[in-house]
């Protein structure tokens, strides 16, 4: 999947290299394709305004440029849950938002639109997952259960990289006091904006350091949803209106 060309704007995990046996990506908005559809781009959410044959096109269309059988891959029907299952085969799989295997060639696939999604691994257990961290999602331990969860699958902490996609900034993540108390005083800002703003990305970050994978294998990418129009669909900034982008990560085959 990385160095791989396709016609579609796409973010590669800078760690991953041709030697690990794990290939991921994240799909940016390239809002240039089906430009006069009711959400232009690559829209690759069912649950967007969009007709699910053109959203079943546009899958089909960004696996074929990646070389991944549209067979063999995992969709979480995600709810914002912490809810995680280790998988064996392709399919949509109902009330999860996060995926692990061990089952080289199959892809799991997590859909985004200012929630962050991680994607983690161990090459050297050849353990892959994906989680959808939206607040929700965060503040129920979604990452640490999907450490946890890698762990008891086989993977090591000390060889576990991540990735963590663009997401709502903490400048652009205003919230409620009701979900500003569900995260650590040092993650949300009482201070310098009329209401509360949460550091989505830092507490993600500090979770993933808190369970002992180094820091040297934790990327969060700096991109914000809401604040660049042109390269993400925001469902902050467009309702429900706003198409989903996507992140994929594979054993190879």
């Amino acid at each position: 999947m990385k160095n791989l060309k396709t016609e579609f704007s796409l973010i590669y995990p800078n760690s991953l290299d041709e030697n690990d046996g794990i290939q991921a990506c994240f799909s940016l908005k390239n809002e240039l394709y089906n430009a006069q559809s009711p959400v232009p781009g690559l829209n690759l959410g069912f649950n967007t305004p969009e007709k699910k044959e053109r959203i079943a096109q546009n899958r089909s269309a960004l696996l074929s440029s990646l070389n991944i059988d549209k067979a063999w891959i995992a969709y979480a029907d995600q709810v914002h849950s912490n809810r995680i299952k280790v998988v064996s085969q392709g399919g949509t799989y109902p009330s999860t938002d996060g995926l692990i295997t061990r089952i080289p060639g199959l892809t799991l696939a997590i859909q985004v639109a200012d929630c962050a999604a991680v994607l983690l691994w161990d090459s050297s257990a050849q353990i892959i997952a994906a989680l959808h961290a939206g607040w929700r999602g965060v503040a129920g331990d979604i990452v640490p259960k999907g450490i946890e969860m890698m762990i008891e699958q086989g993977a090591t902490p000390e060889n576990l990289h991540a990735f963590v996609s663009p997401c709502l900034s903490f400048e652009n993540f205003e919230v409620g006091e009701e979900v500003a108390e569900q995260f650590p005083d040092e993650q949300v800002d009482y201070e310098n904006f009329a209401k509360p703003h949460l550091n989505l990305k830092g507490f993600i970050k500090q979770q993933l350091s808190e369970n002992k994978i180094a820091g040297e294998n934790i990327e969060v990418h700096p991109a914000c949803t809401v604040g660049e129009v042109k390269n993400y669909y925001s469902y902050r900034r467009e309702g429900n209106r706003s198409g989903r982008m996507m992140a994929l990560i594979q054993i190879r085959g």
